[in-house]
C-alpha cells in the first residue's frame, strides 16, 4: 500500500491511496487516529496494516472521505523527520565515476567501504514547491534523485539476514547539493543541508509494495529531458548492508530515513556541467513511488 500525508480544504491528515491509484482515503475513515506520518509508523498495528491494505482496493463511494487524487495537495510524506536524513554518497559505480570526473580525482574503480554523511532537514519540501536557489551562496545547484529507506522500528545490531523486517517502507527524496559548497568545506553537511533542500514524496510505499530487495527503475528529468536512468540493483551497498551497519553501533529509530545514493547523471556529470537555474522543474520517479516535481525559484 501507499501511504500519504495530505492537505484538503485546508486540512492536513493522513490517507492511504486505492489500488488503482486514483483516490486517497483518509485513515480517519477507518477509525485510525494518527495525528502525523512519524506517530504511524512508530505504533501501527499489523492488523491495521491489513486493515489499510483491504481498504485500499474498495469503491471509493463506500469509504467515508475519499478524495480523487486531483483534488488534494500531497505534502512530504514525513514533513518534520525527527532527526537527520542518513545518506549514501556514490554508492552507483557510474555516478562515483562522474563524481570523480569533476573533482578532477584518480578512481579506481574500487569502493571498499559506504560513504555515509548527515543531511539537516527542518522541514522536507513536499511535492509541487519551490526548491530555493540560494543564489547569493549558491552557483552550482544540482538535483540527486534517489530511493530512501524508511525504518519502522528500532534497530540495533541487526543481522542482514533480518533488515526487511526492520523496514517500514521507501520513499523518493531529490538530494538537492551546492556543489561548490559541499567540496570547499571538505565535508558535505553545509552543501547538501541548505533550507529546501529535502523534496520528498509523493507517498510512502509499504515495504510489501515492492519486491524485496527493491529492484527498480529511477530517473530523473529536468525540463522534461531525461537525465537520469539506472535502477536499484546497481547500488554498490545494498540495503541489507546499509542497515545492517549502521546498526552495529548506531541504533536507527522508528521513522529514520536512510538515502541510499544517485545515479550519474546528475548536473556535475555533464562536460560542462550542467547546473540547474531558477525556473528549471526537476522531475524524480522510482517505479512502483511515483514522481515528485518541483521547481527551483529565484
Amino acid at each position: 500500500m501507499r501511504l500519504v500525508t495530505y492537505e484538503i480544504e485546508h486540512k492536513s491528515g493522513l490517507g492511504v491511496i486505492s489500488k488503482d491509484g486514483r483516490w486517497i482515503y483518509p485513515l480517519t475513515s477507518l477509525d485510525m487516529d494518527y495525528k502525523t506520518m512519524q506517530e504511524l509508523i512508530e505504533n501501527i498495528s499489523d492488523s491495521e496494516k491489513q486493515l489499510l491494505d483491504y481498504a485500499s482496493g474498495q469503491d471509493p463511494y463506500k469509504i467515508k472521505g475519499a478524495a480523487p487524487m486531483e483534488e488534494v495537495c500531497l505534502k512530504a510524506p514525513i514533513p518534520n523527520p525527527r532527526q537527520d536524513v542518513i545518506c549514501l554518497g556514490v554508492n552507483y559505480m557510474a555516478h562515483a565515476e562522474e563524481s570523480a570526473r569533476y573533482k578532477k580525482e584518480e578512481f579506481s574503480g574500487e569502493r571498499p567501504f559506504a560513504i555515509y554523511f548527515s543531511k539537516r532537514v527542518n522541514q522536507a519540501t513536499a511535492p509541487g514547491e519551490g526548491i530555493p536557489s540560494h543564489q547569493d551562496i549558491v552557483k552550482d545547484l544540482d538535483y540527486e534523485a534517489e530511493l530512501a529507506v524508511i525504518i519502522g522500528r528500532e534497530a540495533s545490531h541487526v543481522p542482514v539476514s533480518q533488515v526487511k523486517d526492520y523496514i517500514f517502507g521507501y520513499t523518493i527524496i531529490n538530494d538537492v547539493s551546492a556543489r561548490t559548497l559541499q567540496t570547499q568545506h571538505k565535508q558535505w553537511y553545509f552543501g547538501k543541508g541548505l533550507d529546501g533542500f529535502l523534496p520528498m514524496g509523493p507517498c510512502i510505499a509499504t515495504v510489501d509494495e515492492l519486491q524485496y530487495p527493491p529492484h527498480v527503475q529511477i530517473q530523473s528529468r529536468v525540463n522534461g529531458e531525461l537525465r537520469q536512468d539506472s535502477n536499484t540493483r546497481l547500488l554498490i551497498f545494498d540495503i541489507d548492508h546499509i542497515v545492517s551497519e549502521l546498526s552495529q553501533g548506531m541504533t536507527l529509530k522508528a521513522g529514520t530515513i536512510i538515502a541510499t545514493g544517485t545515479p550519474a547523471g546528475v548536473g556535475m556529470g555533464f562536460d560542462p556541467p550542467r547546473f540547474l537555474k531558477p525556473g528549471d522543474v526537476v522531475e524524480c520517479t522510482i517505479e512502483g513511488i511515483g514522481t515528485i516535481a518541483n521547481k527551483v525559484m529565484d
